[in-house]
């Protein structure tokens, strides 16, 4: 049986973390997995900033119930579910995530957890380091074929672990430096891809 392992943020809906230093006019906030590859890092570097200016948990929240799916992706989800597993993972967190996974229908959701006092996001709970390496290898030892697909440094892992992958719209240094990685650029050839990943 073949299970879908997807990237969230990039791949269905937009950066998080962008749309927040959009609406607070703060430009440190707009680094990505695609500038910083290691995931802890960057998060900490995020919850410094935060700290510094004051924001809360609350606000991020606000911004996140106001955003919506990447145009297409909901409709993209309908065809694909019908005919396969799918498994999103993500280092987003479950605080993050719930306004946006309600409008994608609630998928199957891996993602982390934050630590939280009076409002202020204190810490990350990772749910394991290299998560989503790992649930690959955990799906492959049940005897999974897994089809992944990412945008960013943060889902080479899982893409490298895979039993097939693509990158999803990625930034250009990432392909110069996996040249042999496939590339697809928009819904419909994504979902030709897991339909047919030998091809």
């Amino acid at each position: 049986m073949r299970v879908v392992c997807l990237d969230l943020e990039g791949v269905l809906v937009p950066e998080i973390w962008i749309a927040f230093a959009e609406k607070t006019g703060v430009s440190e906030l707009t680094r990505t997995t695609r500038d910083e590859p290691n995931y802890e890092v960057l998060m900490r570097y995020r919850i410094d900033i935060l700290n510094n200016y004051g924001f809360t948990l609350s606000q991020i929240q606000d911004v996140i119930e106001s955003l919506d799916p990447l145009p297409g992706a909901i409709e993209f989800l309908d065809q694909l579910l019908p005919d396969h597993e799918l498994i999103i993972l993500s280092d987003t967190f479950l605080e993050f995530a719930g306004p946006l996974m309600r409008k994608l229908k609630f998928p199957t959701l891996f993602c982390h957890e934050l630590k939280t006092v009076d409002d202020v996001i204190v810490d990350i709970q990772l749910r394991l380091p290299d998560h989503k390496r790992k649930s690959v290898q955990y799906l492959q030892k049940l005897n999974f074929e897994v089809v992944a697909s990412g945008d960013s440094y943060n889902d080479l892992g899982m893409l490298k672990t895979a039993d097939y992958c693509a990158l999803f719209n990625p930034p250009t240094p990432l392909t110069l430096e996996y040249p042999d990685m496939k590339v697809v650029n928009d819904y419909s050839k994504l979902l030709n891809f897991i339909n047919n990943p030998v091809s």
